[in-house]
Formats: structure tokens, sequence, C-alpha cells
């Protein structure tokens, strides 16, 4: 005959676990349901990055062309122009060179004066004269990317 202490401790044991499997069983359901919700939101996601990627492929394109509209006729070029524009976007002669599609050695002789740029580099200059700081490191890192998927 078992002894009642035994069945007691196992009675006991038995609850316990019900009580536990009731308690954590609603948790179960919520982080399945969680689950559910982050994956269909990463679908979401790569779904929407495949439908901008085309658009910013466009907007890429068209970058050039829009500073092809810069009549470069009436922009004056001075190099103290040059530095202090480089300067308030807090840029490097290389990221900036990047930018108008040149070296930085380039930029830094332009603003030594010891070259001046042709006209078409004279519109790019005038182009990024319209862009603020954070325009500036976005055109920076598509620049970048680009350079990265061509290397890949």
């Amino acid at each position: 005959m078992p002894n009642i202490a035994t069945v007691l401790k196992e009675e006991i044991l038995r609850l316990a676990r019900k009580e536990a499997r009731n308690e954590t069983s609603a948790l179960k359901k919520a982080s399945a349901q969680y689950r559910r919700d982050i994956a269909a939101l990463k679908r979401q996601v790569t779904d929407l990055q495949r439908r901008v990627a085309p658009l910013e492929r466009q907007v890429l394109r068209n970058a050039p062309s829009q500073t092809a509209e810069v009549d470069a006729e009436h922009v004056r070029f001075t190099a103290t122009g040059l530095r202090s524009q480089r300067q308030r976007l807090g840029l490097s002669a290389a990221n900036y060179g990047k930018l108008v599609g040149v070296t930085g050695k380039t930029i830094y002789s332009w603003e030594q004066e010891t070259s001046r740029p042709r006209k078409a580099q004279v519109a790019q200059i005038a182009a990024v004269r319209h862009l603020g700081k954070r325009e500036v490191q976005a055109r920076l890192e598509q620049l970048a990317g680009r350079n990265q998927k061509k290397s890949q």
C-alpha cells in the first residue's frame, strides 16, 4: 500500500504541472501570433524594397539630367566659394569630388586656383550648391552603394 505522503506529493506535482500549463498556454499562443506577425511584416518589407529599387534607379538616372538643367553660362565659379560650400556641407575634397564627378585632387587644385573647372563641371557644382547636408549624405550613400554593386 502506497504511503500517504507519496500520494500527496504526486497529486501536488500533477496539479502544479496543470496550473503551469494553463498559465503558459496563453503566452505560447501570443508568442506564436507575434511570430506570424513578424513574418508577415518581413514579407511586406521585402515587397516594399522590391518596389522601391526600380524607383531609386529611376531617380538616380534622372539626377544627372537635373544637374544638366542648370545653365552653366550664368553660373560664376570662385575658388573661395567652392571651398566655403564644401566646408558648409562638411565634406572632404574626395567626397565633394564624388558628388561632382571628379577626384578629390581636382577639387583641391580648383580651391588652390591652379586649375579651373569646365562648363559641365561648373554646372555640377551649381547643382550641388542647392543641396543640404542630408541630401548630400544620401547621394554619397547611393554612390557608395552603386560602387559596391559594380565591384561584386
